[in-house]
């Protein structure tokens, strides 16, 4: 399907690529991962023509169609629907010039490829794909111009879903995601069949939806069949001795295990406790190998402080006066909590986030708290605000008004910044860098409380498994919005369910929620397919609106395909003769397209006519 051979770029006369080839085969699904900077993304745009090779060849199968997601989204009044639909491009041409052409070989033609792409159940699957990821029925209506960036970025990718292409190349699919859309995209990509290439950094959705793993370092691609675990598995082994990774493994399991007993005896908390030791039992020497590959990094300890931190009363939150996200919470937060909270994008979570953090008023309510309570706030929109020109040094200088050098530096150290990096400008930082920038400067005054909104996003899986461990190492509260499942499961204790308005305990552990997700999304799509069936009835059959019981419904579709098949060989002949004697063009262009009208009608009664079959 794909084959690259003798691959070699240069990146500011860097080599990134040397001489690097693989074959990756129809149907294979493919994880391409590696350290931060070694040139994933580069060589997607290799792959699509984006940037031209130093050296070697790119070769896709003959008549195999490449899909990545777009970047040149347009912005104007185009609905998110429309938008998704223009992605086939082909359907979109067809469309067009059946509009406009007086060809009437050509009118035929046209219909009969719609009719082999599908073309007319286009608008179903893209409204169910969009409302798979997050998107209303109204919202699908809205125009893309509407939208930030996050949101625009769930529309190109629903775009490069719906083109379904041999190939599809997917670039850290899940960042803008909530945890809600990544589990609909979770399940799409176990269900697609041609061939998948995927970056990412979440563990768990390569160990769901790859069978190969393409790992890119030191200049060089070397294939491994399998999931993530299993690749980091084969790499471990080649490379240390067994019983120490069994002695990592141990100690970290030991660590974990420490906030299991916390609450091992509290009855309200025995099943947040048993999700902790659900996490412990799926941890291998994956988890030891890949937690010594990064620095890692320590939040200072606070001070103890009497529980509860925050309590919250009959508090309504939010942006526009009279119009609360949240309404009426009762809430209370004690010193050894660790909440992750659940719940669709637009729901709440940041609200509530920043409604802790004092960097939203309460609408109504009183929010109760110690005076000496400090508060660490993360958010990924953060680093934007970053100023480029300045040091992480001179940054935490800044923010802790320390004038000792040797202070500063010693909590930079604790984020895995040495002297050289702590020198380095902000804006030649990575996205990790600069998050664990982030990190320090949230946490440097020991706060008693952490609030967390999506921290993994910049960070590679290495990253990822040393900040599980600094938060399980840290005993101050934690607040946690994060589509990561696997730092969700290692790190909380508790969930609670933002939606409707509310914020309520939800009294079982992930795989639940997860499973509710899917049934909920899953009810979604079906009511999108049964709302697209009643209306293309209603335009096309004009089928009394009024319901039959399925049995009169088969005998109505019987007799329909009946007369359609009647008056089908009949209009054959009308044509015929149109084209013999008549020469009149208007009437063969109005008889063909009666014609193709009919097929199609044929097409979707008999098509209708067997799904009720199969129901009866």
């Amino acid at each position: 399907m794909l084959s690259i051979q003798d691959l070699s770029y240069r990146i500011g006369g860097r080599l990134l690529l040397n001489n690097v080839s693989v074959n990756i085969s129809a149907g294979h699904r493919v994880g391409l991962v590696g350290p931060n900077g070694a040139g994933k993304s580069t060589l997607f745009k290799l792959i699509s023509g984006e940037l031209a090779s130093d050296g070697g060849t790119i070769a896709l199968i003959k008549n195999a169609t490449l899909g990545m997601v777009r970047q040149d989204l347009p912005n104007d009044e185009t609905t998110i629907l429309d938008v998704v639909l223009a992605a086939d491009t082909e359907r979109a041409q067809l469309l067009k010039e059946a509009e406009s052409t007086e060809d009437m070989d050509r009118i035929g033609a046209i219909y009969d490829r719609l009719n082999e792409i599908n073309a007319y159940d286009a608008p179903s699957r893209a409204a169910s794909i969009l409302a798979g990821l997050g998107f209303t029925e109204h919202a699908q209506a809205q125009p893309i111009s509407s939208y930030s960036g996050g949101w625009r970025a769930r529309v190109a990718l629903a775009a490069a879903l719906f083109l379904q292409p041999n190939v599809l190349l997917l670039d850290e699919p899940t960042n803008h995601l909530d945890f809600e859309s990544m589990v609909w995209l979770e399940n799409f990509l176990m269900r697609y069949r041609e061939t998948l290439i995927i970056i990412s950094h979440d563990r768990d959705i390569l160990n769901k939806t790859v069978d190969h793993i393409l790992h890119l370092e030191n200049q060089k691609l070397v294939q491994y069949t399998g999931n993530y675990d299993q690749f980091e598995r084969e790499r471990a082994e080649k490379r240390m001795n067994q019983q120490a990774l069994h002695e990592r493994q141990t100690a970290q399991k030991a660590q974990m295990m420490k906030f299991v007993d916390r609450f091992r005896a509290s009855a309200s908390k025995a099943r947040q406790a048993q999700s902790r030791l659900k996490a412990i039992e799926k941890m291998d020497i994956v988890d030891a190998i890949m937690a010594e590959r990064v620095t890692a990094f320590t939040f200072p300890e606070p001070k103890e402080m009497k529980s509860p931190l925050i309590r919250l009363e009959k508090v309504d939150a939010g942006y526009t006066k009279g119009r609360p996200v949240l309404r009426g919470l009762d809430l209370h937060i004690n010193n050894n909590d660790r909440i992750a909270l659940l719940g669709a994008n637009g729901n709440g979570k940041s609200t509530l986030i920043k409604l802790l953090s004092d960097r939203l008023a309460p609408m109504a309510g009183d929010i109760l708290k110690s005076a000496k309570l400090k508060v660490g706030y993360f958010a990924q929109f953060q680093t934007d605000e970053l100023d480029v020109t300045l040091t992480p040094f001179e940054t935490m200088k800044a923010a802790m008004e320390e004038p000792s050098e040797v202070k500063v530096r010693s909590a930079l150290y604790q984020f895995g910044f040495d002297k050289h990096k702590a020198d380095t400008k902000v804006g030649e930082l990575s996205g990790g860098e600069k998050a664990r920038l982030l990190f320090c400067l949230m946490s440097f005054d020991a706060p008693h409380i952490m609030l967390l909104d999506e921290p993994t996003n910049h960070l590679d899986m290495d990253a990822r498994e040393a900040l599980m461990q600094a938060l399980n190492n840290y005993s101050g509260a934690i607040i946690l919005v994060s589509h990561d499942t696997h730092l969700v499961e290692c790190v909380a204790d508790q969930l609670w369910l933002v939606a409707d308005g509310k914020c309520v305990p939800f009294d079982d552990d992930l795989d639940a929620y997860r499973k509710q997700v899917i049934r909920q999304r899953r009810l979604e799509r079906e009511k999108v397919k049964q709302d697209s069936r009643s209306q293309k009835q209603e335009r096309q059959s004009a089928v009394a609106a009024a319901a039959v019981d399925q049995e009169q419904e088969a005998q109505r579709l019987e007799s329909l395909i009946a007369d359609l098949n009647q008056r089908k060989p009949e209009l054959e002949n009308e044509i015929a003769l149109c084209c013999s004697a008549d020469n009149d063009p208007a009437r063969l262009k109005h008889l063909s397209k009666l014609y193709a009208d009919l097929e199609k009608e044929l097409t979707r009664t008999e098509a209708a006519l067997a799904s009720l079959i199969n129901d009866l």
